[in-house]
């Protein structure tokens, strides 16, 4: 019969290593000489054995200490061989680390399951988009049942632990030296079943339900842009937390302004004798308030005026967009005989140049 060797030797670590030296050279070996990644060497199985067992050993504090006095020896009928048990826990351990796994019996911590999240659509007005507002939106999702109390069983009922995953909600496989993990087919993951179901919900646990959920949008969001709501989405299952309300932003247009990210836009009319002359102009904001204007004399039809820091507010923080106000000359349509004649003497008096133009009559 073959010498076994020394445990600390197999895993290359001196005799006072760590727990975390331990830990680390066995996943290095493990991977290393695991048989799936070793098909065409044929020594691979026996080295991977080896390395399992070993770790088995000098990973139990008590395991180790007789191994540390005795030697193989002190293992002989106390199970210190490394069973396949402890081959297939190590291993699915190492498993989980690396790819976020989890295995059966609780030795590592699966992902959590929640509920699923909800999205809604919310239509704003430019106003409230840039000023910041509070909402009640409307979300129809589906609630817990109010006559089994969500754990979709008929009354005088209750679910029962499924026999084939003894309550889990996981069932395990070996295939080689590795453990897989999949959902339980009888419940479905659930860990339960359910024998006799309520009649309301139909076993399902849940009624869609209509509800107000508060939501406040900030100042200076804009279309397309999505707000969470943390924990308004539907419920999970028992004793899980809920999903999350996703709130999708759409700006309906304006009258007066339109939005180009930051900066607003607007237009400013003003008369023939005020973009001559000059004038102080009003412009009511979307705050309500007014902003006076100083439009310059001479200024021109599509002449842009801009006002810093008077537009959207980001909503980072960092300060706000600028206004730009579009002058736009009104020309009436209809004059009086009086505003005609003094509109030729103006002109007669502009010297305006270019070919006679045909009057219309008065």
């Amino acid at each position: 019969m073959p010498t076994k060797r020394d445990y600390y030797e197999v895993l290359g670590v001196q005799r006072n290593a760590s727990s975390d030296e331990l830990r680390k050279a066995y996943r290095q070996l493990a991977l290393k000489f695991h048989p799936d990644r070793n098909q065409n060497d044929p020594t691979a199985e026996a080295k991977f054995k080896e390395v399992n067992e070993a770790y088995s050993v000098l990973s139990d504090d008590q395991k180790r200490a007789r191994y540390d006095q005795f030697g193989h020896a002190g293992l002989e009928g106390g199970g210190g061989g490394g069973d396949p048990g402890d081959i297939f826990s190590h291993f699915q351990d190492l498993f989980s680390e690396f790819f976020g796994g989890s295995s059966q019996g609780g030795r590592g911590r699966g992902p959590q399951r929640r509920g699923a999240d909800v999205r809604v659509q919310e239509r704003l007005s430019l106003r409230d988009a840039v000023l910041g507002c509070k909402r009640e939106v409307t979300v129809r999702a589906p609630a817990p049942c109010e006559t089994c109390d969500g754990s979709g069983a008929a009354k005088g009922t209750s679910r029962r632990a499924c026999v084939l995953c003894g309550g889990a909600g996981q069932v395990s496989t070996a295939r080689g030296f590795v453990m897989f993990t999949q959902t339980c087919p009888r419940c479905r993951g659930q860990g339960t079943i359910i024998e006799t179901p309520c009649e309301r919900c139909k076993g399902s646990g849940e009624q869609e339900r209509t509800r107000k959920v508060t939501v406040t949008f900030p100042a200076g969001i804009d279309g397309g842009q999505r707000l969470r709501v943390s924990g308004q989405g539907m419920p999970g299952p028992a004793n899980t937390p809920p999903g999350d309300l996703y709130v999708d932003v759409e700006l309906e247009p304006d009258p007066q302004y339109e939005r180009d990210q930051s900066d607003l836009i607007t237009r400013l009319p003003v008369s023939y004798a005020q973009a001559s002359l000059g004038a102080r102009v009003p412009l009511q904001l979307l705050d309500g308030s007014t902003l006076d204007i100083e439009v310059p004399a001479g200024s021109q039809p599509g002449e842009v005026l801009t006002f810093k820091n008077k537009g959207v507010p980001r909503v980072d923080g960092r300060g706000r967009g600028a206004l730009h106000a579009v002058v736009q000359v009104q020309i009436p349509k209809k004059l009086s005989a009086k505003a005609r004649q003094l509109l030729q003497q103006l002109e007669e008096e502009l010297g305006d140049a270019g070919p006679p133009a045909k009057r219309a009559a008065p």
